[in-house]
């Protein structure tokens, strides 16, 4: 059997890291030894600043919002304090927009905040649920409305129909005017 030289895979492995390589400072992307040396190092410190930029990124958030409590009479801390009793959930990053670009609504997260931290300010979940209730009572009174309107003539239903402004009542039957008139 012939002997086999692995040549071209070795040639196109070292191309290959050479490539990477490019730009890099001296022998460091010339020599195939040095240069791989410094992919394998380049390899280590992005996995590794991929996270560093996470925490950066947050440390500048949070300096930002910092200032602009500030501006406010409030202290960063208190100010997350009261957002969370407010029931209000917004992260760092817009918050940090909203303190750059538009004043006035931070202020009024902040007035929000600091009504919470005195106990003047009802959770979100509070008014949530209020909401829920009066939309539950709201579905009720139109339900009880199709109810009402399913005991009414086809002469009192054409009435309707005709002061809703609905075309074509006078050819419509009983159960059209109901779905018509929903």
């Amino acid at each position: 059997m012939a002997r086999v030289k692995g040549g071209n895979v070795s040639k196109n492995r070292r191309r290959k890291v050479l490539k990477q390589a490019k730009g890099y400072f001296g022998s460091k992307h010339r020599l195939y030894k040095t240069a791989q040396e410094q992919v394998f190092h380049s390899g280590v410190y992005a996995f590794r600043d991929r996270r560093q930029n996470k925490r950066n990124f947050r440390k500048l958030w949070i300096t930002r919002i910092n200032a602009a409590c500030r501006m406010n009479d409030i202290s960063y801390s208190k100010f997350m304090d009261g957002l969370s009793k407010a029931g209000i959930e917004i992260n760092r990053k817009m918050l940090s927009e909203i303190a750059i670009n538009d004043a006035e609504s931070f202020t009024k997260l902040v007035k929000t905040a600091k009504d919470a931290l005195d106990g003047k300010v009802k959770k979100v979940e509070n008014v949530v649920k209020e909401v829920k209730e009066e939309v539950k009572k709201e579905t009720k009174k139109v339900t009880e409305k199709v109810e009402d309107l399913s005991t009414k003539t086809l002469a009192e239903l054409k009435a309707l129909a005709k002061d809703a402004g609905i075309k074509g009542y006078s050819t419509m039957k009983k159960d059209e005017l109901l779905k018509n008139l929903k």
